[in-house]
Protein backbone atom coordinates (compact mmCIF):
# COMPACT_ATOMS: atom_id res chain seq x y z
CA UNK A 1 0.00 0.00 0.00
CA UNK A 2 2.74 2.63 0.62
CA UNK A 3 4.41 1.60 -2.23
CA UNK A 4 1.02 2.26 -4.16
CA UNK A 5 0.44 5.71 -2.66
CA UNK A 6 4.28 6.33 -3.15
CA UNK A 7 3.73 5.81 -6.59
CA UNK A 8 0.07 8.31 -6.47
CA UNK A 9 1.88 10.88 -5.00
CA UNK A 10 4.77 10.87 -7.51
CA UNK A 11 2.43 10.86 -10.07
CA UNK A 12 0.22 13.95 -8.61
CA UNK A 13 3.16 15.75 -7.76
CA UNK A 14 4.80 15.15 -11.68
CA UNK A 15 5.55 16.90 -14.41
CA UNK A 16 2.11 17.40 -15.36
CA UNK A 17 0.67 19.45 -12.25
CA UNK A 18 4.47 21.21 -12.29
CA UNK A 19 3.97 22.29 -15.60
CA UNK A 20 0.34 23.33 -15.35
CA UNK A 21 1.34 25.58 -12.00
CA UNK A 22 4.39 26.84 -13.77
CA UNK A 23 2.01 27.53 -17.10
CA UNK A 24 -0.67 29.48 -15.25
CA UNK A 25 1.87 31.66 -13.18
CA UNK A 26 3.96 32.51 -17.05
CA UNK A 27 0.51 33.22 -18.19
CA UNK A 28 -0.69 35.82 -15.67
CA UNK A 29 2.83 37.45 -15.57
CA UNK A 30 2.65 37.71 -19.14
CA UNK A 31 -1.12 38.90 -19.65
CA UNK A 32 -0.52 40.98 -16.57
CA UNK A 33 2.77 43.01 -17.75
CA UNK A 34 4.72 41.30 -15.42
CA UNK A 35 3.48 43.47 -12.50
CA UNK A 36 5.18 41.15 -9.79
CA UNK A 37 7.72 43.85 -11.07
CA UNK A 38 6.40 46.53 -11.72
CA UNK A 39 4.16 46.63 -8.78
CA UNK A 40 6.14 45.22 -6.31
CA UNK A 41 7.43 48.56 -4.23
CA UNK A 42 3.56 49.34 -4.28
CA UNK A 43 2.63 46.13 -3.30
CA UNK A 44 5.49 46.44 0.01
CA UNK A 45 3.64 50.00 0.74
CA UNK A 46 -0.06 48.58 0.84
CA UNK A 47 1.07 46.02 3.62
CA UNK A 48 1.50 48.81 6.13
CA UNK A 49 -1.38 51.15 4.71
CA UNK A 50 -4.03 51.02 7.01
CA UNK A 51 -7.67 50.24 5.01
CA UNK A 52 -10.86 50.97 6.55
CA UNK A 53 -13.15 48.10 4.22
CA UNK A 54 -15.07 45.39 5.00
CA UNK A 55 -13.42 42.41 6.82
CA UNK A 56 -12.58 40.71 9.46
CA UNK A 57 -8.94 41.22 10.09
CA UNK A 58 -6.32 43.94 8.49
CA UNK A 59 -4.36 43.62 5.47
CA UNK A 60 -1.14 42.86 7.26
CA UNK A 61 -3.03 40.57 9.41
CA UNK A 62 -4.35 38.60 6.48
CA UNK A 63 -0.50 38.26 4.97
CA UNK A 64 0.51 37.32 8.63
CA UNK A 65 -1.83 34.61 8.81
CA UNK A 66 -1.20 33.85 5.27
CA UNK A 67 2.53 33.66 5.69
CA UNK A 68 2.14 31.42 8.92
CA UNK A 69 0.73 28.40 7.10
CA UNK A 70 3.54 28.80 4.13
CA UNK A 71 6.75 29.59 5.76
CA UNK A 72 6.89 26.48 7.65
CA UNK A 73 9.43 23.28 7.43
CA UNK A 74 9.71 23.29 3.81
CA UNK A 75 11.64 26.37 4.07
CA UNK A 76 14.46 24.16 5.98
CA UNK A 77 13.42 20.71 5.11
CA UNK A 78 12.30 20.91 2.01
CA UNK A 79 15.08 23.62 0.57
CA UNK A 80 17.81 21.27 2.03
CA UNK A 81 16.00 17.66 0.90
CA UNK A 82 15.92 19.60 -3.06
CA UNK A 83 19.46 20.65 -2.90
CA UNK A 84 20.47 17.56 -1.85
CA UNK A 85 18.75 15.57 -4.48
CA UNK A 86 18.82 18.05 -7.35
CA UNK A 87 22.25 19.87 -6.53
CA UNK A 88 22.85 23.61 -6.32
CA UNK A 89 20.69 24.60 -9.28
CA UNK A 90 17.55 23.27 -7.75
CA UNK A 91 17.68 26.73 -5.91
CA UNK A 92 17.43 28.84 -8.84
CA UNK A 93 14.26 26.67 -10.45
CA UNK A 94 12.86 27.30 -7.09
CA UNK A 95 13.43 31.17 -7.58
CA UNK A 96 11.59 30.37 -11.60
CA UNK A 97 8.35 28.66 -9.56
CA UNK A 98 8.54 31.83 -6.84
CA UNK A 99 8.84 34.36 -9.73
CA UNK A 100 5.44 33.37 -11.68
CA UNK A 101 3.79 32.59 -8.69
CA UNK A 102 3.82 35.95 -7.59
CA UNK A 103 1.54 36.40 -10.62
CA UNK A 104 -0.66 33.42 -9.61
CA UNK A 105 -0.72 34.67 -6.03
CA UNK A 106 -1.93 37.65 -7.09
CA UNK A 107 -4.88 36.52 -9.43
CA UNK A 108 -5.43 34.22 -5.99
CA UNK A 109 -5.84 37.56 -3.72
CA UNK A 110 -7.75 39.57 -6.17
CA UNK A 111 -10.40 36.94 -6.79
CA UNK A 112 -10.28 36.17 -2.74
CA UNK A 113 -11.65 39.87 -2.29
CA UNK A 114 -13.99 39.87 -5.18
CA UNK A 115 -16.12 37.11 -4.69
CA UNK A 116 -16.53 36.47 -1.03
CA UNK A 117 -19.15 36.51 1.65
CA UNK A 118 -20.60 36.22 4.96
CA UNK A 119 -21.37 33.32 6.87
CA UNK A 120 -24.00 32.80 9.36
CA UNK A 121 -22.00 34.16 12.34
CA UNK A 122 -21.01 37.19 10.19
CA UNK A 123 -17.59 36.20 9.55
CA UNK A 124 -16.03 36.54 6.37
CA UNK A 125 -15.60 33.19 4.07
CA UNK A 126 -13.73 32.96 0.47
CA UNK A 127 -11.29 31.12 -1.30
CA UNK A 128 -11.22 29.15 -4.29
CA UNK A 129 -14.76 27.28 -3.71
CA UNK A 130 -16.26 30.44 -3.22
CA UNK A 131 -14.92 31.96 -6.53
CA UNK A 132 -15.92 28.83 -8.17
CA UNK A 133 -19.02 29.06 -7.46
CA UNK A 134 -20.14 33.00 -7.59
CA UNK A 135 -17.54 33.40 -10.23
CA UNK A 136 -17.56 30.88 -12.38
CA UNK A 137 -21.31 30.00 -12.05
CA UNK A 138 -23.71 27.15 -9.28
CA UNK A 139 -23.00 24.50 -12.05
CA UNK A 140 -19.46 24.53 -11.01
CA UNK A 141 -20.19 23.69 -7.51
CA UNK A 142 -18.98 20.00 -7.53
CA UNK A 143 -15.45 21.46 -8.30
CA UNK A 144 -15.25 23.85 -5.33
CA UNK A 145 -16.71 20.94 -3.20
CA UNK A 146 -13.78 18.94 -4.11
CA UNK A 147 -11.73 21.64 -3.13
CA UNK A 148 -13.44 21.78 0.14
CA UNK A 149 -12.87 18.32 0.48
CA UNK A 150 -8.87 18.03 -0.35
CA UNK A 151 -8.63 21.27 2.19
CA UNK A 152 -9.90 19.67 5.02
CA UNK A 153 -7.88 16.33 4.34
CA UNK A 154 -4.55 18.35 3.99
CA UNK A 155 -5.27 20.45 7.44
CA UNK A 156 -6.17 17.15 9.22
CA UNK A 157 -3.89 14.55 8.34
CA UNK A 158 -0.85 16.28 7.25
CA UNK A 159 0.15 19.76 6.90
CA UNK A 160 -1.59 21.36 9.41
CA UNK A 161 -0.67 18.59 12.28
CA UNK A 162 0.90 15.17 12.34
CA UNK A 163 3.74 16.72 9.69
CA UNK A 164 4.27 19.95 11.80
CA UNK A 165 3.41 18.46 15.25
CA UNK A 166 6.31 15.30 14.63
CA UNK A 167 8.60 18.08 13.30
CA UNK A 168 8.12 19.53 16.27
CA UNK A 169 8.17 17.26 18.57
CA UNK A 170 11.39 15.25 16.74
CA UNK A 171 13.64 18.44 17.27
CA UNK A 172 12.52 18.92 20.70
CA UNK A 173 13.47 15.70 21.28
CA UNK A 174 16.94 15.13 19.76
CA UNK A 175 18.24 18.82 21.02
CA UNK A 176 16.62 18.83 24.36
CA UNK A 177 15.13 14.97 25.31
CA UNK A 178 11.66 16.45 25.89
CA UNK A 179 9.22 13.19 25.24
CA UNK A 180 7.14 14.08 22.28
CA UNK A 181 3.42 12.73 23.57
CA UNK A 182 3.51 15.42 26.27
CA UNK A 183 4.88 18.36 23.89
CA UNK A 184 2.16 17.13 21.44
CA UNK A 185 -0.56 17.12 23.90
CA UNK A 186 0.93 21.14 25.37
CA UNK A 187 0.92 21.86 21.96
CA UNK A 188 -2.76 20.64 21.34
CA UNK A 189 -3.76 23.06 24.12
CA UNK A 190 -2.04 26.18 22.88
CA UNK A 191 -3.76 25.40 19.77
CA UNK A 192 -7.02 24.94 21.21
CA UNK A 193 -6.42 28.12 23.14
CA UNK A 194 -5.90 30.44 19.88
CA UNK A 195 -8.33 28.49 17.62
CA UNK A 196 -11.64 28.57 19.45
CA UNK A 197 -10.63 32.59 19.44
CA UNK A 198 -11.29 32.17 15.36
CA UNK A 199 -9.47 34.71 13.01
CA UNK A 200 -9.06 37.12 15.24
CA UNK A 201 -7.08 34.80 17.67
CA UNK A 202 -5.07 33.72 15.25
CA UNK A 203 -4.17 36.21 13.32
CA UNK A 204 -2.59 38.39 16.36
CA UNK A 205 -0.86 35.42 17.51
CA UNK A 206 0.72 35.21 13.79
CA UNK A 207 1.10 39.43 13.70
CA UNK A 208 3.25 38.70 16.39
CA UNK A 209 5.12 35.53 15.93
CA UNK A 210 5.42 35.42 12.01
CA UNK A 211 7.85 38.71 11.86
CA UNK A 212 9.87 37.87 14.64
CA UNK A 213 10.38 34.32 13.77
CA UNK A 214 11.43 35.50 10.27
CA UNK A 215 13.60 38.07 11.31
CA UNK A 216 15.37 35.72 13.51
CA UNK A 217 15.97 33.40 11.18
CA UNK A 218 17.32 35.90 8.45
CA UNK A 219 19.74 37.11 10.87
CA UNK A 220 20.90 33.43 11.36
CA UNK A 221 21.23 32.37 7.78
CA UNK A 222 22.96 35.79 6.92
CA UNK A 223 25.48 35.50 9.12
CA UNK A 224 26.11 32.22 8.00
CA UNK A 225 26.40 32.78 4.76
CA UNK A 226 28.55 36.12 5.58
CA UNK A 227 30.74 33.46 7.54
CA UNK A 228 31.82 32.27 4.87
CA UNK A 229 31.96 34.78 2.52
CA UNK A 230 34.82 33.74 0.30
CA UNK A 231 32.31 31.34 -0.87
CA UNK A 232 29.46 33.32 -1.55
CA UNK A 233 30.45 33.98 -5.61
CA UNK A 234 31.32 30.29 -6.24
CA UNK A 235 27.80 28.93 -4.54
CA UNK A 236 25.50 31.34 -6.87
CA UNK A 237 28.15 30.48 -9.85
CA UNK A 238 27.35 26.64 -8.83
CA UNK A 239 23.47 27.55 -8.71
CA UNK A 240 23.26 29.01 -12.09
CA UNK A 241 25.71 26.17 -13.78
CA UNK A 242 23.91 23.39 -11.85
CA UNK A 243 20.05 24.61 -13.11
CA UNK A 244 21.44 24.28 -16.79
CA UNK A 245 24.40 21.81 -16.86
CA UNK A 246 23.35 19.52 -13.76
CA UNK A 247 25.84 19.35 -10.72
CA UNK A 248 28.51 16.51 -11.05
CA UNK A 249 29.90 14.35 -7.97
CA UNK A 250 31.48 16.53 -5.21
CA UNK A 251 32.05 14.26 -2.07
CA UNK A 252 29.63 12.22 -0.92
CA UNK A 253 27.02 13.93 -3.09
CA UNK A 254 26.19 11.67 -6.06
CA UNK A 255 25.49 14.31 -8.80
CA UNK A 256 22.38 15.37 -9.76
CA UNK A 257 20.74 15.84 -13.79
CA UNK A 258 19.25 19.27 -14.98
CA UNK A 259 16.27 17.03 -15.13
CA UNK A 260 16.55 16.49 -11.12
CA UNK A 261 16.99 20.20 -10.55
CA UNK A 262 14.44 21.50 -12.22
CA UNK A 263 11.87 18.72 -10.69
CA UNK A 264 13.17 19.46 -7.03
CA UNK A 265 13.55 23.06 -7.08
CA UNK A 266 10.01 23.81 -8.55
CA UNK A 267 8.19 21.14 -6.89
CA UNK A 268 9.95 22.57 -3.20
CA UNK A 269 9.19 25.91 -4.26
CA UNK A 270 5.91 25.46 -5.18
CA UNK A 271 5.43 23.35 -2.00
CA UNK A 272 7.07 25.87 0.40
CA UNK A 273 5.25 29.37 -0.78
CA UNK A 274 1.75 27.21 -2.05
CA UNK A 275 1.65 29.63 -5.04
CA UNK A 276 -1.59 28.45 -7.13
CA UNK A 277 -2.60 25.65 -4.54
CA UNK A 278 -5.71 28.34 -3.27
CA UNK A 279 -4.67 28.19 0.61
CA UNK A 280 -3.76 31.36 0.82
CA UNK A 281 -7.29 33.32 -0.47
CA UNK A 282 -8.54 31.63 1.91
CA UNK A 283 -6.96 34.26 4.83
CA UNK A 284 -6.95 36.87 1.75
CA UNK A 285 -10.60 37.18 1.57
CA UNK A 286 -10.76 37.85 5.62
CA UNK A 287 -8.66 41.51 5.14
CA UNK A 288 -10.38 44.60 5.39
CA UNK A 289 -10.62 46.13 2.52
CA UNK A 290 -13.07 46.85 -0.96
CA UNK A 291 -10.06 46.99 -3.54
CA UNK A 292 -9.41 43.46 -5.15
CA UNK A 293 -6.45 44.75 -6.67
CA UNK A 294 -4.66 45.77 -3.50
CA UNK A 295 -5.21 42.48 -1.45
CA UNK A 296 -3.93 40.90 -4.63
CA UNK A 297 -0.57 42.91 -4.68
CA UNK A 298 -0.41 41.77 -1.30
CA UNK A 299 -0.99 38.79 -1.41
CA UNK A 300 1.80 38.50 -3.93
CA UNK A 301 4.16 39.59 -1.84
CA UNK A 302 4.05 36.27 0.74
CA UNK A 303 5.32 34.09 -2.14
CA UNK A 304 8.74 37.05 -2.26
CA UNK A 305 9.34 36.85 1.08
CA UNK A 306 8.91 33.24 1.60
CA UNK A 307 10.75 31.75 -1.33
CA UNK A 308 12.81 34.79 -2.57
CA UNK A 309 14.32 35.55 0.47
CA UNK A 310 13.95 32.95 2.94
CA UNK A 311 14.51 29.43 1.16
CA UNK A 312 17.22 31.55 -0.74
CA UNK A 313 18.85 32.53 2.43
CA UNK A 314 18.55 28.63 3.92
CA UNK A 315 19.75 27.40 0.21
CA UNK A 316 22.92 29.93 0.42
CA UNK A 317 23.62 29.05 4.23
CA UNK A 318 23.95 24.93 3.09
CA UNK A 319 26.00 25.64 -0.29
CA UNK A 320 28.37 28.18 0.65
CA UNK A 321 29.30 26.06 3.90
CA UNK A 322 29.38 22.91 1.87
CA UNK A 323 27.50 20.44 3.88
CA UNK A 324 25.20 19.75 1.21
CA UNK A 325 28.37 17.20 -0.41
CA UNK A 326 28.66 15.66 3.22
CA UNK A 327 27.15 11.84 2.46
CA UNK A 328 24.40 11.00 4.66
CA UNK A 329 23.13 14.66 5.32
CA UNK A 330 19.74 15.47 4.36
CA UNK A 331 16.56 17.80 5.47
CA UNK A 332 16.77 19.21 8.95
CA UNK A 333 20.12 17.50 10.25
CA UNK A 334 21.69 18.95 6.56
CA UNK A 335 20.61 22.83 7.68
CA UNK A 336 21.65 22.38 11.04
CA UNK A 337 25.28 20.74 10.02
CA UNK A 338 25.68 24.61 7.82
CA UNK A 339 24.19 26.02 10.86
CA UNK A 340 26.66 24.42 13.39
CA UNK A 341 29.77 25.72 11.14
CA UNK A 342 29.53 29.23 12.89
CA UNK A 343 26.99 28.55 15.99
CA UNK A 344 28.25 25.62 16.80
CA UNK A 345 25.99 23.74 19.37
CA UNK A 346 24.16 26.69 19.84
CA UNK A 347 23.40 26.75 16.03
CA UNK A 348 21.39 23.45 16.88
CA UNK A 349 19.34 25.27 19.20
CA UNK A 350 18.78 28.33 17.11
CA UNK A 351 17.22 26.17 14.45
CA UNK A 352 15.39 23.96 16.54
CA UNK A 353 13.53 27.33 17.87
CA UNK A 354 13.12 28.31 14.65
CA UNK A 355 11.87 24.95 13.71
CA UNK A 356 9.36 25.06 16.20
CA UNK A 357 7.90 28.42 15.56
CA UNK A 358 7.81 28.10 11.59
CA UNK A 359 6.06 24.53 12.39
CA UNK A 360 3.39 25.88 15.32
CA UNK A 361 2.36 28.87 12.82
CA UNK A 362 1.29 26.13 10.07
CA UNK A 363 -0.67 24.57 12.73
CA UNK A 364 -2.60 27.73 13.11
CA UNK A 365 -2.88 28.59 9.74
CA UNK A 366 -4.12 25.55 8.42
CA UNK A 367 -6.30 25.28 11.06
CA UNK A 368 -8.08 28.12 9.49
CA UNK A 369 -7.92 27.35 5.48
CA UNK A 370 -9.50 24.01 7.08
CA UNK A 371 -11.82 24.99 8.81
CA UNK A 372 -13.69 27.51 6.22
CA UNK A 373 -13.54 24.65 4.01
CA UNK A 374 -15.45 22.81 6.55
CA UNK A 375 -18.34 25.71 6.72
CA UNK A 376 -18.20 25.54 3.28
CA UNK A 377 -19.37 22.19 3.02
CA UNK A 378 -21.58 21.82 6.34
CA UNK A 379 -22.14 25.84 7.72
CA UNK A 380 -21.28 27.16 10.95
CA UNK A 381 -23.37 25.01 13.56
CA UNK A 382 -20.49 22.47 12.87
CA UNK A 383 -17.35 24.70 13.32
CA UNK A 384 -16.93 22.99 16.95
CA UNK A 385 -16.62 20.18 15.37
CA UNK A 386 -14.15 20.62 13.51
CA UNK A 387 -12.38 22.49 15.33
CA UNK A 388 -12.37 19.68 18.54
CA UNK A 389 -10.93 17.29 15.88
CA UNK A 390 -8.12 19.30 14.54
CA UNK A 391 -7.22 19.86 18.22
CA UNK A 392 -7.39 15.79 18.82
CA UNK A 393 -5.21 15.49 15.55
CA UNK A 394 -2.61 17.68 17.12
CA UNK A 395 -2.69 16.18 20.32
CA UNK A 396 -2.56 12.91 18.03
CA UNK A 397 1.33 13.85 16.05
CA UNK A 398 3.35 12.88 18.93
CA UNK A 399 1.87 9.28 19.62
CA UNK A 400 1.99 8.52 15.84
CA UNK A 401 4.83 7.95 12.82
CA UNK A 402 3.05 7.11 9.80
CA UNK A 403 4.19 7.57 6.69
CA UNK A 404 1.02 6.87 4.61
CA UNK A 405 -0.76 9.17 6.33
CA UNK A 406 1.95 11.89 5.52
CA UNK A 407 1.61 10.80 1.53
CA UNK A 408 -1.81 10.73 1.53
CA UNK A 409 -1.34 14.44 2.93
CA UNK A 410 0.51 15.47 0.18
CA UNK A 411 -1.74 13.58 -2.64
CA UNK A 412 -4.67 16.01 -1.22
CA UNK A 413 -2.32 18.97 -1.29
CA UNK A 414 -1.58 18.43 -4.62
CA UNK A 415 -5.18 17.76 -5.57
CA UNK A 416 -5.94 21.04 -4.26
CA UNK A 417 -4.22 23.17 -7.16
CA UNK A 418 -6.45 21.33 -9.80
CA UNK A 419 -9.76 23.03 -9.24
CA UNK A 420 -7.99 25.91 -8.02
CA UNK A 421 -5.96 26.39 -11.06
CA UNK A 422 -9.04 26.04 -13.42
CA UNK A 423 -11.29 28.63 -11.63
CA UNK A 424 -7.82 30.96 -12.09
CA UNK A 425 -7.77 30.62 -15.73
CA UNK A 426 -11.52 30.33 -16.17
CA UNK A 427 -11.74 33.76 -14.40
CA UNK A 428 -8.65 35.66 -15.80
CA UNK A 429 -10.66 38.11 -18.04
CA UNK A 430 -12.30 38.70 -14.36
CA UNK A 431 -8.64 39.64 -13.34
CA UNK A 432 -7.38 40.99 -16.32
CA UNK A 433 -10.34 43.68 -16.19
CA UNK A 434 -10.45 44.73 -12.49
CA UNK A 435 -6.38 45.26 -12.82
CA UNK A 436 -6.47 47.43 -15.74
CA UNK A 437 -9.26 49.32 -13.93
CA UNK A 438 -7.75 49.84 -10.80
CA UNK A 439 -4.42 51.10 -12.25
CA UNK A 440 -6.23 53.55 -14.98
CA UNK A 441 -8.29 54.86 -12.03
CA UNK A 442 -4.71 55.42 -9.99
Amino acid sequence: MLDFFNALDNLVWGPPLLILLVGTGIYLSTRLGFLQIIRLPKAFKLIFTKSDGEGDISSFAALATALAATIGTGNIVGVATAIKTGGPGALFWMWVAAFFGMATKYAEGLLAIKYRTQDDNGNISGGPMYYIVNGMGKKWKPLAIFFAIAGILVAFLGIGTFSQVNSITSSLQNSFGFSPEIVSIIIAIIVAIIIFGGIQSISKVSESVVPFMAILYILATLTVIFAHYDNIIPAISQVFKGAFTGTAAVGGFAGAAVKEAIQKGIARGVFSNESGLGSAPIAAAAAKTNEPVEQGLISMTGTFIDTLIICTLTGLSIIVTGQWTVKGLEGAPLTQAAFSTVFGSVGSIALTLCLVLFAFTTILGWSYYGERCFEFLFGTKGIWLYRSIFILMVAAGGFLKLDLIWIIADIVNGLMALPNLIALLALSPVIFRETKKYFDKQ
